[in-house]
């Protein structure tokens, strides 16, 4: 299966530098907004997740990034190349909507401040903004260099669950005293994790194909993913 054509261009070689143009002919920064994740697979939480930030920022230029291991997980069963492809369900939230195989490519674990550090040479005027769940902004503070990454971009959080404000709220102060900026999507809390769609898919569980995007549960049934998933 081939990747994705768009993407996102090496640094230095974006021919905006980061800047949008306004009606009246003058420019403003370009707002870039970074969703990454393993998508193993992406599923109707992860839409609905990056719809809200969507709605909340206003983004000129989405990257969709699938990570190569993240840090806090095991690597991913799934080769890249699947997960890449799935995530060709993220362009129907719109034309802006780019998916990236970047982070793939780097080979290793994949962290954040690596991915921003390359989106802020590639567009160096552009305002970044970083696509996190509720859980991620919890426990910002054991991420691999991140005040750098309050330094490079301002978060955009979506709650993953019902009842998580006040602490969402509370972090999101600490981190501002630390010079971050926090915003907040707001959009019901889709309850659903793809470790539990791995396992049952694997089980044979039908009803979990109603999760996933139309176009993500045809892949996954045409090339036999997650049936041998213990």
């Amino acid at each position: 299966m081939t990747a994705p054509q768009r993407d996102v261009p090496a640094p230095g070689l974006a021919g905006d530098k980061g800047f949008a143009a306004e009606p009246d002919g003058s420019s403003r920064p370009m707002r870039l907004l970074l969703y990454g994740g393993t998508f193993d697979p992406p599923h109707l939480g992860h839409l609905n997740n990056l719809r809200a930030a969507m709605a909340a920022v206003h983004p000129d230029r989405v990257v969709v990034m699938p990570a190569g291991t993240p840090p806090h997980k095991a690597a991913s069963a799934t080769p890249a190349r699947h997960r890449l492809a799935m995530c060709r369900c993220f362009a129907a939230l719109g034309p802006g909507v780019t998916v990236s195989r970047w982070e793939i490519d780097q080979g290793g674990r994949s962290y954040t401040v690596r991915t921003l550090e390359m989106l802020r040479a590639a567009w160096p005027g552009a305002q970044l903004y970083l696509a996190v769940g509720s859980d991620m902004l919890l426990s910002f503070r054991q991420w691999r260099d991140w005040r750098r990454i309050l330094q490079l971009a301002a978060l955009v959080v979506e709650s993953r669950q019902s009842g998580d404000e006040p602490a969402l709220q509370a972090m999101a102060r600490s981190l501002a005293a630390d010079g971050g900026q926090v915003l907040f999507a707001q959009a019901p809390a889709f309850v659903c994790a793809s470790s539990e769609l791995r396992a049952r898919l694997a089980a044979g569980d039908a009803a979990a194909l109603a999760l996933l995007p139309a176009s993500v549960a045809d892949y996954i049934s045409k090339y036999g993913l997650y049936c041998s998933e213990k």
